[in-house]
């Protein structure tokens, strides 16, 4: 397992991208849970966010890819709208304790 942030890091409806061993990832926390993915939109394989750490729709309700504008379930990783429709982002196994959030790469 490998370390990413604490889990104050990580602040409810917001998200955060991160290098670790040269993947990239991102995580998202909804509803006090964290979800984390690869960043790379399965239409053209870009990273997904507007500018760093910004993964999220307006609404923080959806991850949205700022190239094509893809929204996708945060839950999940599917989806919902544009090029990729139906298509999913790669989810990353992770779990949090005291010390904060961990992913098995």
């Amino acid at each position: 397992m490998k370390f990413l942030c604490t889990g104050a890091e990580l602040a409810d409806a917001s998200s955060r991208g991160f290098d670790i061993d040269g993947q990239k990832l991102f995580a998202v926390r909804r509803g006090g849970q964290a979800y984390v993915y690869i960043n790379r939109c399965p239409h053209r394989g870009v990273g997904l966010e507007w500018t760093p750490d910004s993964f999220l729709d307006p609404s923080n309700s959806l991850i949205q890819c700022a190239t094509h504008g893809a929204l996708f379930l945060i839950e999940d990783g599917e989806c919902v709208s544009g090029p990729c429709a139906g298509q999913s982002l790669t989810a990353v196994p992770c779990r949090e304790d005291a010390q904060g959030l961990w992913v098995s790469l």
